[in-house]
Order: C-alpha cells, then structure tokens, then sequence
C-alpha cells in the first residue's frame, strides 16, 4: 500500500479545496516566520519533541497536505503518519521553495 502521494503545486492546490482537508506545515517557527502557504493550519515542527504529540491529535479520517521547505522533511513526517494510522496523504513535491501561489 502507498503511505502517501507526492504532489505538484497545481494537485496540491486542487486537493487544498476538497472537503476534510487540511495542511500541515513541518518547518521550524523561524521558517514559518519569513512566510507560509496560504490556508495552511497546523505548524508542527517536524524536528520538535512535541511533533507526534501533536500529529496523534489529529483526525485520522482527514486528508491532510504536507509541506516543509525542499520536501525532505515532510516525507519523513507523512511516514511518521502513514505509520500512526492517517491514510490520506499528499506531500508537495519540491516544498514551499518551488511554490508560486499565495503565501501569507
């Protein structure tokens, strides 16, 4: 079974619009800072203490969008995931560093 699918910008915007989706941004708080993904709700830090904390409290039965800077980090987080039992997953390919949309 695939744990998760990577995506380009335009699938990525797609799915940001279908119904119980969410986006999970995993860089770090100064990352976030210098700008982020517009619609994007949750920050977790993928490297923080408190990251698998915050992803169990999740709804299991959403989809969720993952994006970190160049795409590494976020890979690691949908398999974190993926393991803890989430089965709709989408990682923008290539990170926010690739990315021409709207940002806040």
């Amino acid at each position: 079974m695939v744990q998760f699918q990577n995506v380009n910008q335009q699938e990525f915007q797609n799915k940001s619009t279908e119904e119980n989706v969410e986006i999970i941004d995993v860089r770090t708080p100064l990352e976030v800072g210098e700008g982020y993904i517009k619609g994007a709700q949750h920050f977790f830090d993928v490297n923080d203490f408190e990251f698998t904390d915050k992803i169990d409290a999740l709804d299991k039965n959403k989809t969720y969008l993952v994006y970190c800077r160049s795409g590494v980090r976020s890979v690691k987080a949908c398999i974190y995931m993926y393991d803890a039992g989430f089965q709709s997953l989408f990682n923008l390919e290539g990170g926010i560093t690739s990315w021409t949309g709207d940002k806040s």
